[in-house]
């Protein structure tokens, strides 16, 4: 299921030029900030779409069909991307908010309102791709709203330590052990009425289930494998690592973030390597199809944390460093995350779906990488020449005026050299 974060911006100022942001000093710092932010959501986005391409839009689970490339593809991207995504929403979300508070405003309302616009258009978005988690994050987002009235780093990083162990998963876990009739049912995700619909129907069928038919299975998903609190979790170390200024200041997290990222890609490569014979040993326990289940998910989850870890610390380390021009490229997608997230559906799901082309079963894995890798250059190249023309993506101009209810917000660039 998949994921969409707000763009970071700041809260009524315009982005990138400082026009309204105070000192130079002000304008520098804030402006690295969002960059490192920035490239971090681009690579997120991009890993996110190519799993998307690689799955042919979720009709690869309709009739499996492993083989080195999707099991590559998926081992390194699938739950990683996702996860970096909505701790970028975490913070944006502090970005938003500390801006606002600097000019002496409160936010909350405002930003209650920007997340009812988000579920909006993710509302639009699922009509087209069930698997839009816009939706989703966006509830999530009123929570948030209520942690950061906690002061404490200390306690939100608790928070998130509880959130990212996974205690709905624990919960199921020793339910099903213990012989509980609900933990030990079969999984509601797995009854999935849309997927016909998908391989087989017109465009007007696939609407109409998304309406919520079709999106009951993805919400039972959520639920039960844990998602929703994963999902908070990584919203309140996002919120952390704004306060701290972590991103603002990379020098000071020099020393140690080498470590970190050797410690994470160890791990994610032990839970890889670990997670079937754990699967197997703990299946020998004959605790019930629930606790096998949760223990499953529990594993999962561990690994995608670990792995999400290591392409963030990965990511960071290739920006604050000499190979800065290898990341870099990234940034412009990074600020085009809304409207490239629509935008790849509506293009990639009428190719792989029966009502357009229907490719999903012509084109083989390596078909469907080469196509991925080909369009991943195709928008990082068009993120560039759109944001050396425009202030922001469409749909992000679009969200942002509904934001302010205004239609005065910039959209073209003010210091683009006038053409001739």
């Amino acid at each position: 299921m998949r994921p969409m974060p707000g763009t970071a911006d700041t809260a009524g100022m315009p982005r990138k030029d400082g026009a309204e942001l105070g000192s130079g000093a002000e304008r520098s710092s804030l402006a690295a900030r969002l960059d490192v932010v920035d490239v971090l959501r681009g690579f997120a986005l991009m890993a996110l779409f190519l799993v998307h391409v690689i799955e042919s839009y979720e009709l690869f689970w309709a009739g499996e069909k492993p083989g080195l490339i999707t099991d590559v593809v998926f081992a390194l991207f699938m739950g990683k991307s996702f996860s970096l995504l909505a701790l970028c929403f975490g913070f944006s979300f502090f970005i938003l908010m500390d801006r606002a508070a600097q000019r002496g405003q409160d936010f909350t309302a405002r930003f209650a309102w920007r997340l009812l616009i988000l579920e909006g258009i993710g509302f639009l978005h699922a009509l087209i791709y069930r698997g839009d988690i816009m939706q989703t994050l966006a509830a999530i987002g009123f929570v948030l709203l209520l942690f950061n009235r906690i002061r404490s780093n200390a306690v939100l990083l608790g928070g998130a330590a509880l959130c990212l162990a996974g205690p709905s998963l624990i919960v199921q876990l020793v339910a099903g052990a213990m012989g509980a009739g609900w933990a030990n049912a079969p999984a509601q995700s797995s009854v999935d009425p849309g997927m016909p619909i998908y391989l087989g129907g017109d465009l007007w069928q696939v609407l109409r289930i998304n309406i919520w038919a079709g999106q009951q299975s993805k919400y039972w998903f959520f639920l039960e494998y844990g998602r929703m609190v994963q999902i908070l979790g990584l919203y309140l170390l996002g919120l952390v690592l704004g306060r701290t200024n972590f991103f603002g200041d990379l020098a000071k997290s020099r020393a140690w973030r080498p470590s970190a990222l050797v410690v994470a890609g160890l791990l994610a490569v032990l839970l890889f390597l670990g997670r079937e014979p754990a699967r197997e040993a703990f299946a020998g326990l004959k605790l019930g199809l629930g606790a096998n289940r949760a223990f499953w998910a529990l594993i999962n989850m561990w690994l995608d944390l670990a792995g999400t870890a290591f392409w963030a610390l990965l990511v960071i380390a290739l920006y604050d460093g000499p190979a800065r021009r290898l990341v870099q490229p990234l940034a412009a997608p990074g600020r085009l995350t809304l409207t490239y997230y629509i935008l790849q559906s509506a293009v990639f799901v009428p190719i792989f779906y029966q009502y357009g082309l229907g490719k999903y079963d012509d084109w083989d894995a390596a078909t469907r990488l080469w196509i991925g890798l080909g369009a991943i250059a195709v928008q990082i190249v068009a993120a560039h020449w759109w944001l050396a023309r425009f202030q922001y993506g469409p749909i992000e101009w679009i969200w942002r005026a509904l934001t302010y209810l205004r239609r005065d917000v910039p959209f073209r660039r003010r210091d683009r050299a006038p053409a001739r």
